[in-house]
């Protein structure tokens, strides 16, 4: 992300209004608005390849994936994001036209230039949401995945996904993604993807 300018802050419903007319998507937090800096080929590779398994498992109930065109709000106010790929059960998200605001699940695909707002700033707004339970970063750059999910105590739990951690091939590595109940292997995110250090 890029920030816009240190003009004047806007507020929500400026900003909802001013970036509808924009040729780009832009973030929205504090009062402050940040342009959405372009992917990589392996980044847009694993979100589909993400989405796609997402919605395939879904089809026939009552979830919907999401994948970066859609946009989360925090709260009414803000902050908004725009999250490589989210799913919600919701009923209330039924009746949105623009903007999500009951995901169960969200995925950020990690860059350099995102890495620290998705592990810190972002992360601590989404734990905001109520329905919110599993939260994934994907490494863009070496088959890499780490899970939170919200246990039963009310606290996040990290597990990770990573062929020299788990001592064995991506193909036997189970993820399994228990906010949508859905089990596939660590390969499937990295299918057709040509990674920085292999």
């Amino acid at each position: 992300m890029i920030a816009l300018s240190d003009s004047s802050l806007m507020s929500p419903q400026e900003y909802l209004d001013w970036e509808e007319q924009q040729p780009l998507k832009y973030e929205y937090m504090n009062g402050e608005v940040f342009a959405m800096a372009g992917g990589t080929l392996a980044h847009t590779a694993i979100a589909l390849n993400l989405a796609s398994t997402l919605k395939n498992h879904l089809r026939g109930k009552p979830c919907q994936p999401y994948m970066a065109d859609a946009k989360l709000g925090i709260s009414q106010q803000g902050p908004f994001y725009y999250p490589d790929v989210m799913v919600t059960c919701d009923r209330r998200d039924r009746q949105e036209q623009k903007i999500v605001y009951h995901p169960c699940f969200i995925a950020e695909v990690l860059s350099p230039s995102t890495e620290g707002k998705d592990r810190g700033i972002k992360f601590r707004n989404y734990r905001r949401i109520d329905t919110f339970r599993e939260y994934a970063l994907i490494s863009a750059d070496t088959m890499l995945v780490e899970i939170y999910r919200l246990n039963e105590q009310g606290k996040w739990e990290l597990t990770t996904y990573s062929p020299p951690e788990n001592d064995t091939s991506p193909e036997e590595i189970d993820i399994h993604l228990t906010s949508v109940d859905l089990h596939f292997p660590l390969s499937l995110l990295y299918e057709d993807v040509v990674l920085v250090d292999s």
